[in-house]
């Protein structure tokens, strides 16, 4: 009975660690001990996608990722401008001016200056700022976290394009599967209607056999041709996920299962997932960059000191002025009185930054249950892969049963369908299963921000 068993499981796929081999369409699917692998000998066939391939390809194509990274640039360049107040400010000045009138000075509704002469001069304006009691600096600290952010901004980006790659992979895969499944169902149908097409033409069977069997027949046909749409549509996804607009066709290589999960503690990739994931380090980043724009805000109402200097000449000037100028200085300003308008702008930066902190507080918390349910699926999708591999031996050994007593007339066709369905069943459960297993390990490795 092992023997009929083992046999049948050849012939019939859906078992994790047994399926067919040598079967007529292409792709021939061939099983090591852990795991299984595309191969075709038609050099027209699409090209093999590995995973690791799926990823690396992602990274360079997909626009998100491309989009993230430009964000992240940009912002670099918003911490050069705000550090650029540390350097000199130096100016070029080019000047000609035609006086109409010697005693035209002062014009109506304004102050003039009272020197205006016809005159053509050049020269340069340097400005240095020497303090201002820590403004800037914390503007340039504000803006480095900033850009601290955006890069974490842009690592979370690219988890969530390689989390979509291995999800879609991984969907792809089950599809499949279930399309081998569905073929072979198709095939070992057909040859069971075939025998009783012929035992029914010599009086060894009933017509009504033959109607049960080509019912089967049909079922199996339509099992077939949802399964080759879900594969198309998940190639479609894959596709998408990697970056592509066209539709892209691949032979994919089958993924080994995962190590065991622990089933006792989680406490561990909780702590792992809160020092490591990117959106908890982007948040950090900006309620650090938060407190100190609030700093800088309060220090708005400081002095600000600054060292000026300007020279040049003027090579056509009038008589009453000098062929070439310099003057240097030193100057302070300071604001006394704007309506309000500073205290109320550090209230604001002040309130932006508490409210910061509890965004921060609050993503942490959704990260620890996102973990803790992240891990639970993994344990349940390792504990439906064993129920399901242990229902495909039964079913498997139900059908040989069923089959043995039909050929030798004990049973009707009806239990024999009924044991063609239930197996049927248990090998869409089985490959369901697997792939839910590497789901879900995906799933877990992006929620503790571990996913390569």
């Amino acid at each position: 009975m092992k023997e009929l068993v083992l046999a049948l499981a050849v012939c019939l796929p859906g078992s994790a660690s047994v399926w067919a081999d040598g079967t007529n369409p292409p792709p021939v699917l061939t099983l090591t001990n852990t795991q299984m692998s595309v191969r075709t000998d038609d050099t027209n066939a699409p090209p093999v996608l590995t995973l690791t391939n799926a990823q690396m390809i992602a990274l360079q194509n997909h626009p998100q990722i491309a989009a993230a990274n430009y964000r992240a640039l940009a912002a670099k360049q918003a911490l050069k401008q705000t550090q650029s107040a540390f350097f000199p400010s130096v100016n070029l000045y080019a000047t000609a001016v035609g006086a109409g009138s010697e005693d035209a000075r002062i014009m109506a509704g304004a102050l003039n200056n009272p020197s205006i002469f016809d005159r053509a001069a050049g020269g340069l304006s340097v400005s240095q700022l020497v303090t201002d009691f820590g403004r800037t600096a914390n503007l340039s600290a504000s803006s480095k976290f900033q850009a601290q952010a955006e890069n974490q901004n842009a690592v979370t980006t690219r988890e969530q394009v390689l989390l979509q790659v291995d999800i879609s992979y991984f969907h792809a895969l089950a599809t499949l599967a279930l399309e081998h499944v569905a073929q072979q169902v198709l095939d070992t149908r057909q040859l069971v209607l075939d025998q009783v097409n012929a035992k029914a033409t010599n009086k060894l069977r009933s017509q009504l056999d033959v109607s049960f069997a080509q019912v089967e027949v049909q079922q199996a046909r339509l099992l077939l041709q949802k399964s080759q749409n879900d594969m198309d549509a998940a190639m479609a996804t894959l596709s998408t996920a990697l970056g592509y607009r066209e539709f892209h066709e691949f032979q994919l290589v089958e993924q080994s299962l995962p190590a065991g999960q622990s089933t006792n503690d989680v406490s561990g990739l909780i702590q792992t997932a809160l020092s490591q994931r990117p959106e908890l380090l982007s948040l950090r980043y900006s309620r650090d960059a938060a407190k100190r724009l609030a700093r800088a805000e309060r220090d708005s109402r400081l002095p600000t000191v600054e060292v000026v200097g300007t020279a040049g000449a003027s090579p056509v000037h009038d008589v009453h002025l000098p062929d070439n100028y310099a003057a240097a200085g030193i100057q302070l300003s300071e604001p006394l009185f704007a309506g309000g308008f500073y205290t109320a702008r550090q209230r604001e930066a002040e309130l932006r930054a508490q409210a910061e902190d509890d965004m921060l507080r609050a993503a942490e918390d959704n990260v620890i249950r996102d973990v803790r349910i992240a891990w639970l699926g993994v344990n349940n999708a390792l504990e439906q892969l064993r129920t399901t591999e242990e229902l495909m031996r039964n079913a498997t050994e139900a059908y040989v049963l069923a089959q043995a007593r039909y050929d030798n007339g004990i049973s009707s066709i009806v239990e024999l369908s009924q044991a063609q369905l239930n197996l049927t069943s248990a090998q869409i459960e089985n490959a369901g299963a697997r792939y839910a297993v590497l789901i879900q390990q995906a799933n877990l490795d992006y929620q503790t921000g571990m996913i390569h």
